[in-house]
């Protein structure tokens, strides 16, 4: 056998082997303020869009993709609300709750007349603090209520979020349009109801999901 047939064969295999090993995945990650960064590691807890490029396909990576399985699963199939309103002390205390648990959670705000009417149709109250896991509503602040349906949620019982892991911010429970001036003639409305925070109540009885 020839030197250059030789040479040719082992340069052939080495093309055959590059090819039989998986795509590097390429992170592309676009930071609040518009900067792009790529990296081969995934990013752990960060409110940045993220997107993986293998081989030439771009996919979405949601914050929910960097949570370990457990809390993954959990959080997929009964992902857990949050409804709160300002100056409001048992809302922080939920938040407080679900925080040192390590439950990755959607914070909704309730602000008008529109948020009150959906978090009537979303939990059938209009108070707050309420929490949804999965289909399930609960009203009222309990902390040991909160604690039964997660753990019949199958969340972990401690917290299993990566050093960092930021969910979505806060956001009003319904989307607001672009505001129009109000003329002196037409104020706005004041809100029908009051939010009153509401301590705890008697559960629901049976968990749901």
């Amino acid at each position: 056998m020839t030197r250059s047939v030789l040479f040719c064969r082992l340069a052939l295999a080495s093309v055959l082997a590059t090819n039989a090993l998986p795509a590097l995945a390429l992170y592309k990650v676009v930071g609040p303020d518009g900067s792009i960064t790529y990296t081969d590691r995934p990013p752990a807890g960060t409110t940045s869009r993220v997107s993986t490029m293998v081989g030439g396909t771009v996919n979405e990576v949601t914050p929910l993709d960097t949570l370990p399985v457990e809390l993954r699963q959990a959080a997929t199939r009964h992902p857990v609300v949050l409804y709160t309103s300002a100056d409001c002390v048992p809302c922080d205390e939920g938040r407080r709750l679900l925080v040192q648990r390590g439950i990755p959670y959607t914070e909704k705000l309730i602000i008008n007349n529109d948020d009150v009417a959906a978090l009537e149709l979303a939990v059938g109250v209009r108070t707050v603090p309420a929490l949804k896991i999965g289909n399930q509503a609960l009203r009222g602040m309990s902390a040991d209520e909160w604690v039964a349906y997660l753990d019949a949620a199958r969340y972990p019982r401690e917290s299993r979020l990566p050093r960092g892991w930021q969910g979505d911010p806060p956001e009003p429970l319904v989307v607001r349009s672009v505001a129009r001036p109000v003329s002196a003639e037409a104020p706005a409305a004041p809100l029908r109801a009051p939010l009153v925070p509401e301590q705890s109540v008697a559960p629901a009885g049976g968990l749901r999901f």
